[in-house]
């Protein structure tokens, strides 16, 4: 399913007419290192221009396949038309008019939307309550405040390798790098960390914590990614989140699913969380949820969301035009991008795994829907950043673009529209990538 842009005719495939990075990028770059900061990580030297579908351009021309949806965030593909109508029209009309303190139908609209689709029970009629924010990292603040008002307890627990943002609340339950945490100072107290997907873990969660150091009366809520983004493309052992549910009822214990990468059809299902049949307290929102505008959001149980007016707020968090491209994006998910990501994902991993029988040094896939990884071994079957950085730097000056994760994975999250040809392609340009 690909969708092209009235404004907009890239090729399907790569096409580079220049070294790279070209004259115009090498000045850009150059301008931005001058003034940017530099906890940026910036790893190979695209600077982008525009982009239609999964396809990007740079300022000189070269065109590049994108596998990355700037980080599992175009949902709909660059520059969707049907997106990019909606946001001109609400554009003109209001651009900002805050929903903390006024009313305005796209906002309502998609509160509808989201709440109608959450995987919660009806309660008086009514399935979630929404708290729309700016970014992930914001939507896991919130819910932390959320799961304390509500609980009335003050500890956390989380996973090692999960990322839930870099604000202070979010980085306290991000247990991905030591670079995101070193040098920051303390950190929000109360929060415990295990390793993520394992029964093994949680045997230890109820065997040895709960019992000596972290009484489960004090937890307010357990947060974990349905399936670990930035920790590698991690899917737990089945029945982890089944196990988290129970442990959470048994000990009246709020259970937080953080959707902000695997959410809003990425994993072929709206919600990565349905794929078990489990149903969360809160989950949290971005990334895809707006095609590339910046919005997050805190789906709860009726029951839960019931703070005071003003004990939490947000100034932009909801912002219309946002809210316009999200409502366009919801239908054109179900209209069949998710089955889209079902479909182009089994066909990525058995690609995926088709390089693994060849290359050694390439793990078997793993992964849902079009979020998918595959890690990159030594001779002696060990994880190999070096070699993993190496494959995704040279794989840019073949026209694909890709990101790591974890220690040493590849991690594919293309826009939701792209095609079995391109697919192809990515697979292609990847074996003579390794090959090399």
């Amino acid at each position: 399913m690909h969708s092209t842009s009235l404004k907009i005719n890239l090729p399907k495939v790569p096409r580079l007419s220049t070294s790279l990075p070209g004259k115009r990028a090498q000045e850009l770059i150059a301008r931005d290192l001058a003034v940017t900061s530099p906890s940026y990580t910036r790893g190979y030297p695209l600077v982008v221009a525009k982009g239609e579908g999964c396809m990007v351009e740079d300022v000189d021309g070269n065109v590049f396949l994108d596998m990355t949806a700037g980080i599992a965030v175009t949902a709909t593909g660059h520059a969707h038309p049907q997106v990019v109508e909606a946001v001109q029209q609400q554009a003109g009309n209001l651009l900002h008019m805050s929903g903390t303190d006024f009313y305005y139908e796209p906002m309502v609209v998609l509160a509808e939307g989201l709440a109608a689709r959450a995987p919660f029970p009806l309660t008086e009629g009514v399935r979630a309550r929404v708290f729309f924010t700016n970014s992930g990292a914001e939507s896991n603040e919130g819910a932390i405040k959320l799961a304390r008002y509500y609980t009335k307890r003050d500890r956390v627990l989380a996973f090692l390798g999960g990322f839930h943002g870099r604000t202070y609340g979010a980085m306290s339950l991000t247990g991905s790098k030591k670079v995101q945490r070193k040098g920051f100072g303390s950190l929000l107290p109360g929060v415990s960390h295990i390793p993520y997907g394992t029964h093994a873990s949680l045997d230890y969660l109820e065997q040895q914590l709960f019992a000596t150091i972290l009484p489960p009366q004090e937890i307010a809520a357990i947060v974990v990614e349905a399936i670990q983004g930035e920790g590698g493309y991690i899917v737990p052992e089945e029945g982890f989140l089944a196990r988290i549910r129970e442990i959470c009822d048994r000990h009246g214990i709020l259970m937080v699913v953080d959707e902000v990468q695997s959410g809003m059809g990425r994993t072929g299902k709206l919600f990565a969380i349905q794929h078990w049949g489990v149903m969360p307290d809160i989950i949290t929102l971005a990334k895809g949820i707006a095609s590339g505008l910046p919005l997050g959001a805190i789906l709860s149980r009726p029951e839960i969301m019931t703070w005071q007016p003003g004990s939490h707020a947000t100034t932009f968090g909801g912002n219309p035009v946002a809210c316009a491209a999200a409502n366009v994006t919801l239908s054109l998910l179900e209209a069949g991008l998710i089955d889209n990501a079902r479909q182009r994902g089994e066909e990525l991993k058995a690609g995926l795994n088709k390089l693994a029988q060849k290359f050694k040094q390439v793990s078997l896939a793993r992964g849902k829907g079009l979020m998918v990884a595959v890690d990159l071994l030594d001779t002696e079957g060990n994880l190999n950043p070096e070699l993993r950085n190496q494959i995704v730097d040279k794989a840019f000056y073949h026209g694909l673009l890709l990101l790591g994760c974890g220690k040493a994975a590849i991690r594919f999250c293309p826009p939701l529209v792209i095609s079995s040809e391109q697919i192809q392609v990515a697979l292609e340009i990847l074996e003579r990538v390794i090959s090399e």
